[in-house]
This record gives C-alpha cells, structure tokens and sequence, in this order.
C-alpha cells in the first residue's frame, strides 16, 4: 500500500465489488490510525468521478418507481432494511470522495472522513447480514442514487459538501431512525432493531463531524455559520425540510438551538 492517502482513497472508492469495498476501508482506516498513510502534498490532482465503483445490482430508478414498504412480511421488512444498505453504501462512497477530493485541510479532516467511511462499511455489514436472514441479498430490489446525485452537486466546495450531506440528508437518518426501530421491534426482527441502534448511535458522530467541519469552513471564510446554513438550504434543496426533528440527537450531533429554530421555520413553511 503506498503512502499516498488521495491514492488509497480513490482506490476505495471506485472499487465496484461491495464486500472488498468494505475490507478496503478497514485497511485504509488502520493504516491512517497508525500513521501509515497520509495526505500527501505532490499527490495526483483531483480527477472527476461521476460514478462511484459499485456493482451493477441494484438496478438505480426514480424515487417514486420504488414500490412502498410493508413491514408486515418478510419480503417488506427485506425492501426496508436493502434501502438502508443501499444508503451505507452510498455512505462509505461519499466518505472516501470528501477525503479524496477536498484538498489542503488539516489532518484531522481526513482522518474523521476515514472513520466514517470505514463506520458506514460495518453499518452496510450489518444491513447485509439482516437481509441474508430473511432470505434475500443487497441487489435484489431497486434503489435509487439521491445520495450520490448530491455528492456531485456538492464536488465544488467542501463547506457546501459539510452543509448538505451530513447535516441534512445524513441527519434526516437521526430523525427517522427511532420510529423505524419501534415498528422493527414490533416484528420481532431483533436482528434489524440491533443494527438500527447501533447506526443511529454512530451516525450522530457522523453528522458531528460534519457540523464541525462545516463551522471550520465557516470561520475560514468569516461567514456566519447559521446564516450560511439556511442560505445552502435555500439555494440548493428550496429549503424543503420535513418534520419531526429528532432534537436530542441533532443537538447532540452538532446543531445548535438558532438552527433547529430554522429549521422549524423552514418545515412549517412547507406544511
């Protein structure tokens, strides 16, 4: 493995083959956990990557052409828990594009990214391993690529990147999370709960890291971090904000009381 961070983190992301993607982020985490790899200087420049490596199931469509989940049958609850996997595996692509892509920030940035990309593998594990359970395998049902979609909108400018993928689309997971738990756990599905818990505790560090980067930007450029916030909301997703809002969690993760505030006003405008 070279030294090159950049290298090893393109490397990961266009690897199309779902479960050496994974064992690839646990061996390029490690190895900037112990020093072995870093950002490095002279690297390659940044090359455009508009498709991340991923296998050619699931078969990606409009949201709407996804058919509704019923979590009454196994069949359901397996579409559930795959929309989920699919957004993991989103997750460790999106993870390894802000460390390849954003160049010249300090340190500590790519290793957060590097953490996240490697967390989001073992959240995508774990989904896998639920699936298999109920007798079915990611690939199997349709998925759609919002993620990734934001993921180029956002390629530009790492702060609009922190804004927009973290605290919003990856935060709307924390608001969403704990209802989807309670009707898991009504199944019976202790498999589904216990990964659910176990992202839901991690992607709260995630959107934390995300708030932290955002506001390091922010201070970079002398922007207001709140103001700056909504504007984003605003200029690039309308402002379309929904309820409910998981506070605990979000202020955990990094949101502050002038932003849920906002973000109130935003959702009852589209009520």
């Amino acid at each position: 493995m070279s030294e090159d961070l950049f290298a090893q983190a393109l490397r990961c992301l266009r690897c199309e083959d779902p479960g050496e993607k994974c064992r690839l982020s646990e061996a390029v985490f490690t190895a900037v956990q112990h020093g072995r790899l870093r950002p490095v200087a002279d690297a390659s420049p940044v090359v455009a990557v508009t498709r991340p490596g991923r296998p050619a199931r699931p078969r990606l469509v409009a949201p709407r052409g996804l058919p509704k989940r019923k979590l009454g049958s196994a069949q359901g609850r397996a579409t559930l828990l795959h929309a989920l996997a699919h957004i993991e595996f989103n997750a460790i692509n999106l993870a390894w594009d802000a460390v390849y892509r954003f160049r010249g920030l300090p340190p500590d940035f790519y290793r957060d990214w590097a953490r996240v990309a490697r967390e989001e593998a073992l959240h995508f594990a774990l989904l896998c391993d639920c699936l298999q359970r109920l007798g079915y395998a990611y690939g199997d049902f349709d998925a759609h690529d919002g993620l990734w979609e934001m993921a180029c909108k956002t390629a530009h400018d790492p702060l609009v990147r922190m804004a927009l993928v973290p605290r919003v689309l990856e935060a709307r997971g924390l608001d969403v999370t704990p209802a989807i738990v309670e009707k898991l756990r009504k199944t019976g599905d202790a498999c589904a709960v216990a990964a659910l818990e176990v992202i839901l505790r991690d992607e709260i560090g995630h959107v934390r890291i995300g708030s932290r980067w955002f506001r390091y930007l922010c201070a970079q450029r002398g922007l207001d971090p709140d103001t700056t916030f909504v504007e984003l909301l605003q200029a690039y997703m309308a402002g379309q904000v929904r309820r409910p809002f998981h506070y605990a969690a979000r202020l955990q993760a990094g949101f502050n009381d002038e932003e849920m505030r906002q973000l109130e006003v935003l959702a009852a405008c589209r009520s």
